[in-house]
This record gives structure tokens, sequence and C-alpha cells, in this order.
């Protein structure tokens, strides 16, 4: 039988993704990433809101590798793109994702949490980019990612000296959105992901979408960017509607 290296399940209009390669800490081999991959093409039409976890004591310990030792240049690079692919798709798919945190959350599987929208960590979360111990550098997708959370002078220096940061430092940092008790974080993620899929799927997708690329953007291409994203979103028949109970709950009524 062909080991499930992803688990799958819908509630709903929430779809939850779990990494079950519990016995390697659910480091990313090529196998789980294209699990991964399968996954999310397999997102069930009508999907509001996805939530990423870990199956046993660990989120993702990052890399496999076991499979990395022996590559050639033009073959590592390929593997860092495909990586980066499957990530954007996470963080710019128009579905917002939220990750729940517990165990190891390091290299690899730190790049893979920072691809989500919103975190959950549990007091056991640590966060580590022991790349440089290893000889190697991030390909994930960490430069950029988790050097805009955290700054680029922290994240070189974790890499630098390869340190861990526990859950209170991370949340402190901005790894993490919410910090909950021992093994409560798929259910805050569960909560979350119901109250987040309450919203107008196209508002939704706007701010999972528009929002890392605004900040790419020079000042003015952002307002720009944003006028536009405010246009598409906000004049929707959904939209009305929705403004139109939102006034006559406040007994104001819509204005003529």
């Amino acid at each position: 039988m062909t080991e499930q290296l992803v688990k799958t399940s819908q509630d709903g209009v929430i779809y939850t993704i779990t990494l079950a390669r519990p016995a390697k800490r659910n480091a990313v081999s090529d196998r789980l990433l294209r699990a991964l991959d399968a996954a999310l093409n397999d997102t069930p039409e009508g999907t509001r809101a996805i939530i990423l976890a870990g199956e046993g004591d660990h989120f993702c310990a990052g890399l496999d590798l076991a499979e990395h030792q022996h590559r050639e240049p033009f073959g590592v690079m390929q593997h860092s793109q495909w990586w980066h692919r499957i990530f954007q798709r996470i963080q710019n798919g128009g579905i917002p994702v939220i990750a729940a945190l517990h165990g190891a959350v390091i290299g690899g599987g730190l790049e893979l949490a920072t691809a989500t929208h919103i975190r959950v960590a549990e007091p056991s979360t640590i966060y580590q980019l022991p790349e440089g111990r290893h000889g190697i550098f991030v390909g994930g997708g960490a430069s950029v990612r988790v050097a805009k959370i955290i700054g680029p002078g922290r994240m070189c220096e974790m890499m630098l000296t390869g340190r861990v940061i526990d859950a209170e430092e991370g949340q402190r940092l901005g790894l993490s959105h919410y910090a909950v008790g021992k093994g409560e974080a798929l259910a805050k993620a569960t909560e979350l992901a119901k109250r987040v899929a309450e919203n107008a799927p196209m508002a939704n997708w706007a701010m999972c979408t528009a929002i890392g690329r605004i900040d790419n953007m020079a000042t003015d291409d952002g307002f720009f960017v944003e006028s536009l994203t405010a246009a598409l979103t906000q004049t929707s028949p959904e939209v009305s509607e929705r403004i139109g109970e939102f006034l006559q709950r406040k007994g104001k009524g819509p204005r003529t």
C-alpha cells in the first residue's frame, strides 16, 4: 500500500490539509511536496478557507536532507523554484490558509508556514533556520517571506547561529498571530477558518492576493492597485446586499 503523505478532509466550506509523515517529523520529501501540490489542486469547489496542519508531534521539520546530498547546481535551482511555485499557490491562491503550528517549524517548515495567511501556535512550537549549520542556503522563500516578517538582520542572525526561537518569542516577532494552549491549535484554526469563511469570497480573494503584491510595489503603484482592487470588490451584488443588511441592522437604512 502506498504511504499517504498528505491527508485531506472537508467540513462544509472548510478544507483541511494535514502533512502525514510523523515518523520523519513531517520533513518535506519530494513525494510529500507532490502530495501537497496534489491536495491543493484537489481543493473542492466552494471552499472558503483552508487549514494546514501536521500529524504527530511536529508541524514540519523542513527539508528532507537525505534527498539532497548529491545534486547538481541547476537541479538545486529547479527544485527551489518548484517549492516557490507551490508556496506561491498557498499565498496567492485566493483562499485564506490558516496554519495550526506545534512542535518543529524548522527550515522549509517555516517557509511553508509563512506562506499561509494566519498562523496559530501552541507552546511547543519552535522556529529555526539551521541551513547554515548544513552549509546550505534557504530555498523555499524564507529570504523573502521570513525576512519580511522578522527583518533581514534578525533572519541573518538566525541562520548564522542556528538558534531556536520559542513560541513566545515567535509570537512577539510575528511568526504567529495567535498563541494557544497545548493541543488547541487545530481547534483555534477551525474557529478562525469558520469566521474567515463568513466573508465575501471576493473580499477574501482580494486580501489574500493583493496585499502581499502591494507590499512589493512603489507607493504610488500600491495606491493605484488598491483602488482597482476596491473597485472590484465593492461593486458586486453580494457586497451591496451585505451593506444593505448592515445598515438595516443599525436602523439607518440606505440613504436616498
